[in-house]
């Protein structure tokens, strides 16, 4: 499965652009709803998607991602509808690779290889676990590989020289860096800083290094792809839910297609 995420990666730096890689909150406005805005993250030139898995206490996201969440639950949305709509969504869309985000205790708490085992069913091909850090990666990590799923690892502006080598140690996918020391959604790190952080990363591993926080715009997202490996958009889709609900897979859609436009845009310029 992570030969997905392998050949997108691949293929995108085939085309010398960056990948688009998305994020939506599962259940969000209802599990009904969800395939539809999928569906729509695709049509709009999404390379990745990141399904949120909704927690009660997503402690590093902002407020868009949290009521996006707490709008999931309301609907009732439970890990076996995450689980059957990651299922439809790779049975329509076979070659789109599909992660899991979210906390550790909706992963572990029926035990990890339970969970492993149903995510590899499911057809996901990534985890990314926030509050599980790289020394406790027993926990997960090794029944995870074992079902053949890329653990995501999480970087940030205050992963030293010391602990990098222990955050990526069993990491596969990609490196998602957390561009800024906080939580999700508006703020947004320098260019500079950007730059300077995503060299060093690729000067110590050969995974695809993929930024997000605070990417809002395309002239963002171009900025961020002339550097990095992917680019990572949550916040500001999840708003367009917000706003409108059912009806968000053209919003939804149209925005994302002038993220794509602007990587691919990118990749001219710099070409």
């Amino acid at each position: 499965m992570t030969q997905r995420l392998a050949d997108t990666f691949a293929s995108a730096r085939g085309a010398g652009r960056a990948a688009l890689v998305t994020f939506i909150t599962a259940g969000d406005p209802t599990p009904a709803a969800t395939p539809a805005i999928l569906d729509a993250l695709v049509e709009g030139g999404a390379d990745i998607i990141e399904l949120g898995m909704p927690f009660t206490d997503p402690m590093a996201d902002g407020p868009a991602i949290q009521a996006a969440d707490l709008r999931s639950l309301a609907a009732g949305t439970t890990t076996a509808d995450i689980l059957s709509i990651a299922r439809a969504f790779r049975e329509r869309h076979p070659d789109v690779p599909l992660v899991l985000m979210g906390y550790a205790n909706p992963m572990v708490r029926r035990g990890a290889d339970w969970f492993a085992a149903a995510a590899r069913d499911a057809g996901i091909d990534g985890v990314i676990c926030v509050d599980i850090p790289p020394e406790e990666d027993e926990s997960l990590g090794p029944a995870l590989r074992d079902a053949g799923i890329a653990l995501v690892r999480l970087a940030t502006p205050t992963t030293d020289a010391a602990r990098l080598p222990t955050v990526l140690n069993g990491a596969d996918g990609f490196l998602y860096y957390v561009s800024v020391a906080g939580i999700t959604g508006k703020q947004q790190a320098a260019q500079d800083t950007i730059e300077a952080a995503v060299g060093r990363l690729k000067a110590a591993t050969d995974l695809p290094v993929a930024v997000g926080f605070g990417v809002r715009t395309p002239d963002q997202a171009a900025a961020i792809a002339r550097v990095a490996d992917g680019v990572v958009v949550g916040s500001a889709i999840v708003e367009q839910i917000a706003e409108h609900g059912a009806d968000a897979p053209g919003p939804v859609r149209d925005y994302v297609q002038t993220l794509a436009a602007a990587i691919r845009a990118a990749a001219k310029e710099t070409a």
